[in-house]
């Protein structure tokens, strides 16, 4: 689902943009107007998003005081003097004390490191001045295609999109067939575009390895092996994204920088009026807005597989992309480990905050969760596969930036574990690792959440999202980041006893996997043992406020996709009329009409 289903077409006249409208013309130019490369040897140059603001001090005070206040906190809670001491206490209950201290420590300390990352990245992040690409560039540009899991129709308008890209230069567009499809090659006829396919090729189809049989990066490396020579980049998208038709002028000037080795843009999700979806939307907004665009700091953004341009011969240099159920981020962070060995230094990223292709997000809260484990198993083989070697082949910057990225998976899962550890310990056992004021603590609490709160939204006026909008505080995304904890850590429990994981293709096109009370199995699991802890609790005597407060928001945490879902169908029920969204309009229509502009103002705005 893409920009055709969101934009009508009679809604885009006369530059006037309806409400329905969302302005991708503007948010295709976030980084600005492309401008002539200056000097004998053009190495890419950034603006800092701090530098534009008029109101600099209120950000600095933010970025300054939220870490503070939090690490004050922090101290407080486990200072020696607030340890509990049980005279003549159990053993067993001096021990879970003990238990709880440490959760408690640990549980401050991840704060501190998520509001000091968050702080960090508006200190650093800037975006790229875009330059006019080289002429006579020799482009490939490729998407997939898997039988049975994609609809034609949605390649179909993916394939459209990609011809009607502008370039200087030889241009081809492939469709990377897993299954050698009758009628893909057909399509492909028809349009004028390369088909190319690995299917019935042992070699190009193994067990593991960058040729892993059914995976994307299988595809594509089999793709560089027969075809990469050809070409000097490779543009990507995933199959459910449309691209604009600046695609490549606003992404290619980059890499007349040597030390290039791909450039990469922000992922955003036309089926927007799913309720899941944007949600899911909403929740990437830090990590497109911010945290990437502080990657341009380092000039190491990570690798998005959904859209991109790569240099071939870079990923040639590390043996194709990388065998991971995320192969964009392994492969990303394989790149950035290593020298061109043209020029001798590292090779360098770009993140663009241009909005240039429009895809599909999860439509169901089952996909949605499968997106999730992925991403975050993705991450934990990172860490567990890669990271030891950084150290010794890695900038400290860029080492100290991939650090802050990698950690937010882990430390969100064992966060979630050790607050529901600590709300066990003491629902049922009363055990209580540190005895502070109430007073005090809310004071420090509540101001430290402020300012945490207050940095977020002070951010949200970076967001690149073209649907999001302007003015809107990113509830629903901080809410779907919060549900997602118990996600997370079963998926780094399976990392950590190295259970075998499967890249599994996120169903598109309409074809959204159904929700069944099964999916929120993993939800309901902690929703019943909070539940039967808090009813412990008062048969126990353990009834401390803020404690049993903390158990109660774990559950609506718990409980919150469940809710969501009934309501949903009950919603449905209601409104038995009412049409289920369509398979996938053609997206490609409202680029081929031409974008809508914005208002007068000329500030990019999203829709309603």
């Amino acid at each position: 689902m893409g920009i055709g289903s969101i934009v009508d077409q009679s809604s885009i006249t006369g530059g006037d943009v309806r409400p329905e409208g969302y302005d991708y013309d503007s948010h295709s130019r976030l980084a600005g107007p492309l401008t002539e490369p200056s000097g004998p040897s053009y190495r890419v140059r950034y603006t800092s998003l701090l530098s534009r603001e008029p109101r600099r001090i209120r950000a600095v005070l933010l970025m300054t005081l939220a870490p503070l206040l939090t690490g004050a906190l922090l101290v407080y809670l486990v200072w020696p003097t607030h340890w509990v001491e049980r005279e003549g206490g159990d053993r067993w209950l001096v021990g879970l004390d003990i238990a709880m201290l440490i959760a408690v420590g640990l549980i401050g300390l991840f704060m501190v490191v998520n509001v000091t990352s968050v702080a960090h990245a508006t200190l650093v992040a800037r975006d790229p001045v875009p330059v006019v690409p080289e002429d006579g560039t020799r482009v490939a540009f490729l998407t997939t295609y898997v039988p049975g899991k994609e609809p034609l129709s949605m390649v179909r308008a993916t394939l459209e999109g990609a011809t009607r890209i502008t370039h200087r230069g030889p241009l081809d567009v492939w469709l990377l067939d897993e299954g050698d499809d009758e009628r893909a090659k057909a399509l492909c006829a028809e349009l004028g575009v390369h088909h190319f396919t690995r299917h019935g090729v042992p070699e190009w189809n193994r067990p593991k390895g960058v040729h892993k049989a059914r995976t994307k990066h299988g595809n594509y490396n089999a793709w560089i092996a027969m075809h990469g020579g050809d070409y000097e980049f490779f543009a990507s998208v995933d199959t459910d994204h449309v691209p604009h038709p600046d695609f490549l002028e606003r992404m290619t000037g980059y890499f007349r920088d040597p030390d290039v080795a791909f450039v990469v843009g922000p992922q955003v999700y036309g089926n927007y009026h799913n309720p899941v979806t944007k949600a899911a939307e909403s929740q990437q907004f830090l990590f497109h807005a911010l945290i990437q665009r502080a990657g341009n700091r380092y000039r190491a953004p990570m690798f998005v597989g959904t859209n991109n341009v790569v240099r071939i011969r870079a990923v040639q240099q590390i043996g194709g992309l990388c065998d991971s159920v995320t192969e964009d981020m392994a492969t990303g962070f394989e790149l950035h480990r290593r020298r061109n060995p043209v020029t001798g230094r590292h090779w360098r990223s770009v993140y663009t905050p241009d909005v240039l292709a429009v895809g599909e997000g999860p439509a169901s809260w089952t996909d949605f969760f499968t997106q999730q484990t992925r991403w975050s198993r993705g991450t934990y083989e990172t860490l567990l596969k890669q990271y030891w070697k950084a150290p010794f082949s890695m900038p400290p910057g860029r080492l100290f930036s991939y650090t802050l990225m990698l950690v937010y998976y882990p430390m969100t899962a064992v966060n979630w574990l050790l607050g529901i550890l600590s709300c066990f310990l003491f629902l049922w056992f009363g055990a209580s690792g540190t005895q502070v004021s109430a007073s005090v603590w809310l004071m420090l609490y509540s101001d430290a959440a402020a300012l945490q709160i207050g940095l977020y939204l002070w951010n949200r006026r970076h967001n690149v999202s073209p649907h999001e909008p302007q003015g809107s505080g990113g509830l629903a995304g901080m809410a779907m980041s919060a549900l997602s904890a118990p996600i997370y850590l079963k998926s780094f429990g399976a990392a950590l006893i190295r259970r075998p994981d499967r890249f599994v293709v996120t169903p598109k096109g309409g074809g959204a996997s159904p929700d069944r009370l099964l999916t929120f199995r993993i939800h309901l699991g902690w929703a019943a043992l909070l539940a039967v802890s808090l009813a412990a609790s008062v048969v126990l005597g353990h009834t401390h406020a803020a404690m049993r407060t903390w158990a109660v928001l774990a559950l609506a945490i718990s409980l919150a996709p469940v809710a969501v879902w009934v309501c949903t169908l009950i919603a449905r029920r209601r409104a038995p009329g009412t049409p289920l969204p369509a398979a996938r309009p053609d997206t490609e229509a409202a680029l081929a009409a031409g974008p809508a502009t914005a208002p007068v103002s000329g500030t990019p705005t999203g829709g309603s």
